[in-house]
């Protein structure tokens, strides 16, 4: 029997060739039902995270504590806290006393009544700055006639002074005054924030003369972000316009605090104090044992027991808007389309 004749190198290449192109579709083939088995186990995940998180009401509040002189008070622990909700007490989840950084909002009127008022201002909220953690991220809103960020598009957050300081004189005070309408802004922008812990300082004499947004709808979306505002009100004493109590209804609402010095000059003591406090404060969570997610506001209570200090103040957000059935279907249906695309 003679040799089988060998086949020629170009045949060789072709059955080669063949046989990569068959590895390479069944490579294919292992990598699609691969993929698509983990991309419905990661869709299967996210939604019943969703769910999870959408039947947990979780609540936070920043608490500051201080005692019958003023001082703030630290070296408290879990166990000198009660929360109530609508009269119910709450088990607290999670209880912290940190110096955490935060996410700060400096919203200053530049109406034409506080024209002679500003060096003062500016320099007061720039002893915030130096005050505060060096960790905080910040941003400036303008407001007179309408709303506008100190700083440019391309910087919404910034922890340089000199930054700030031209966020703060970059404007001419003069035009009537849009309150509401700057801190519904300033609220919207916190969310761009990469901190969980939030607040504005708000520097105005309360009135509002050109706002687009009501005061009810303005305080509705405060309290819905979590955000502490403090408030700081000067005032002319011919000012038609002032309205301190709007200021203070702002600040006890969101567990800040408001002040209305009787001096230009002891608004930068204030500030300071204002950033002292805010790096003092004591974090608590809690889930509500209220499961119903009716959209309904809810009255909160802290009270500190804590004998050793004698009689203590606290200061707390009065409140918060529970989740709305609503809301958490169109969250789903949402999270549910951008899965499958």
């Amino acid at each position: 029997m003679g040799d089988r004749p060998k086949p020629s190198p170009s045949i060789r290449r072709v059955k080669v060739l063949e046989f990569c192109v068959i590895l390479a579709i069944g490579l294919a083939i292992s990598i699609t039902t691969s993929w698509s088995k983990g991309s419905s186990q990661t869709q299967s995940d996210q939604r019943n995270q969703f769910e999870i998180k959408s039947s947990v009401n979780v609540v936070l509040m920043h608490v500051t504590v201080r005692d019958r002189d003023g001082n703030l008070v630290g070296l408290l622990n879990q166990d000198n806290f009660q929360v109530y909700e609508d009269g119910a007490l709450q088990q607290i989840e999670s209880f912290s006393h940190e110096d955490i950084p935060v996410t700060v909002g400096l919203v200053v009127d530049n109406s034409g009544s506080m024209k002679s008022k500003r060096p003062e201002v500016i320099a007061a909220a720039l002893a915030f700055v130096r005050s505060s953690n060096s960790q905080d991220e910040m941003f400036v809103v303008n407001f007179n006639d309408g709303v506008s960020f100190g700083l440019p598009r391309n910087t919404p957050f910034t922890d340089q002074p000199d930054q700030l300081r031209l966020a703060l004189s970059d404007v001419v005070a003069m035009g009537r005054t849009a309150l509401y309408d700057a801190i519904s802004d300033a609220v919207g922008h916190l969310k761009q924030g990469n901190h969980d812990k939030k607040a504005l300082i708000v520097v105005s004499d309360g009135g509002d003369n050109a706002s687009r947004h009501a005061l009810s709808e303005t305080m509705a979306r405060a309290v819905k972000s979590d955000a502490m505002i403090y408030t700081i009100g000067l005032f002319d004493e011919d000012d038609p316009d002032r309205n301190p109590e709007v200021l203070k209804k702002l600040s006890k609402a969101t567990g800040g605090d408001s002040f209305l010095p009787e001096s230009i000059k002891d608004v930068q003591t204030i500030c300071e104090r204002i950033a002292l406090e805010i790096r003092n404060q004591y974090t608590v969570t809690y889930i509500s044992s209220n499961k119903k997610e009716d959209g309904s506001y809810r009255n909160i209570k802290v009270k500190v027991n804590a004998p050793d200090h004698g009689r203590l103040i606290v200061r707390a957000r009065s409140g918060y808007y529970a989740p709305s059935n609503t809301e958490s279907k169109r969250e789903s249906k949402a999270l549910s389309y951008e899965s499958s695309n």
